[in-house]
């Protein structure tokens, strides 16, 4: 049942268009501008990260690599650090190689279509429709997940969205709306517009639909539906793996391992990992280390995408001199005050936290 619903395109996008220009979000700092690149940067941040949590980070990044070409002429490990926190680190990655792609293949220019943007590593068809319309004005349709709860709801799109056919029913319904649209519409303010309504009032829990300027013609209002769709997926328990991190410190500083580029936290900082405390004692006894002497922290879960991990920390003080380095590649010293700027995941920064003025919280 992809479309249970006849409701006619041709008053839709007017009425977003509208609804934006009097009603939507115009305070944003990636907002008032035509520059590719700022553009990118905020779709590619705001994907799977809430607004709030992306200006900060926005800001930071822009300061630091203010062109493109300053972005792709940096290195990886320059990059994340203005990432840590954010989650979802292939963005980051990509982020970097998409910028040395355009500087390479592109004369650091940014595309100009979407077609040629959706190319680019980690720009799917959404995000390039997004930039080719606040940057160009191309009318192409976008469908992120804010602008699918609106289009379900409106015009009664049933079906779980991930799923091939219905979301090829969404993206039809979206081409058959621009098909039908006005010549005039802006695209920026349209755009815009569809990310607004999902956002602050077509919202997943509680939709405001007093405040919606779609009421009128919506199929899951009409219906009292709007708890129905978007369809819900079936419900999965997330799988849960364990982990030992260990806290080793020398004098002030902490030792942290470099993780590979590729998997969860690629690139980043971390925490020497271990499956579990046997191995850490195994690891601590090939770098020459009593682990007998370590001692286990207040542990911590993390949800990612698909699974939970639990974290079960350990401390261990080495009196070893710092003219000695840990026999392993990858490894570095950082002292407590410097934490601050490492490009560290959000759980391991939470772990290393309570070291910087104090001693660790131990069981």
């Amino acid at each position: 049942m992809p479309n249970a619903s006849n409701t006619p395109v041709s008053d839709f996008p007017g009425t977003v268009t509208e609804w934006q220009k009097r009603e939507g979000r115009h305070h944003l700092p990636w907002q008032g501008t035509r520059d590719p690149y700022c553009i990118w940067l905020s779709e590619i941040m705001l994907q799977q990260t809430q607004v709030t949590t992306v200006i900060g980070y926005y800001t930071r990044f822009l300061e630091r690599f203010p062109t493109i070409q300053a972005l792709a002429q940096a290195e990886q490990e320059e990059v994340m650090p203005y990432w840590a926190g954010l989650g979802y680190y292939a963005r980051a990655r990509n982020l970097h190689r998409c910028a040395r792609e355009i500087c390479q293949n592109w004369s650091g220019r940014f595309p100009g279509t979407s077609a040629e943007i959706a190319t680019l590593p980690g720009i799917g068809r959404s995000t390039a429709a997004a930039i080719a319309a606040f940057a160009y004005g191309e009318r192409s349709p976008i469908m992120d997940g804010n602008v699918k709860r609106v289009f379900t709801r409106h015009f009664g799109i049933f079906g779980v969205t991930s799923a091939r056919v219905t979301e090829q029913a969404l993206w039809d319904k979206a081409d058959a709306v621009l098909t039908d649209a006005p010549p005039s519409l802006d695209m920026a303010a349209y755009t815009q517009g569809l990310m607004d309504l999902g956002s602050t009032v077509c919202m997943r829990g509680k939709p405001a639909c007093g405040r919606c300027p779609l009421q009128h013609s919506c199929y899951a209002y009409a219906e009292g539906r709007q708890s129905e769709l978007p369809s819900p997926k079936p419900r999965k328990e997330k799988p849960e793996r364990d982990c030992a991190m260990l806290v080793l410190t020398r004098g002030g500083a902490v030792l942290l391992e470099r993780r590979p580029s590729t998997g969860i936290w690629g690139g980043l900082w971390s925490l020497p990992e271990f499956p579990d405390a046997e191995a850490l004692a195994s690891g601590c006894a090939d770098m020459g280390l009593d682990a007998s002497l370590a001692q286990r922290m207040g542990g911590l879960a993390h949800v990612f995408t698909h699974f939970k991990l639990n974290i079960e920390p350990w401390y261990l003080e080495w009196d070893a001199p710092e003219t000695e380095e840990p026999t392993c590649e990858d490894h570095i010293w950082v002292s407590k005050q410097d934490l601050a700027n490492a490009a560290l995941p959000a759980p391991v920064r939470k772990i290393l936290d309570g070291l910087a003025g104090s001693e660790p919280m131990l069981f």
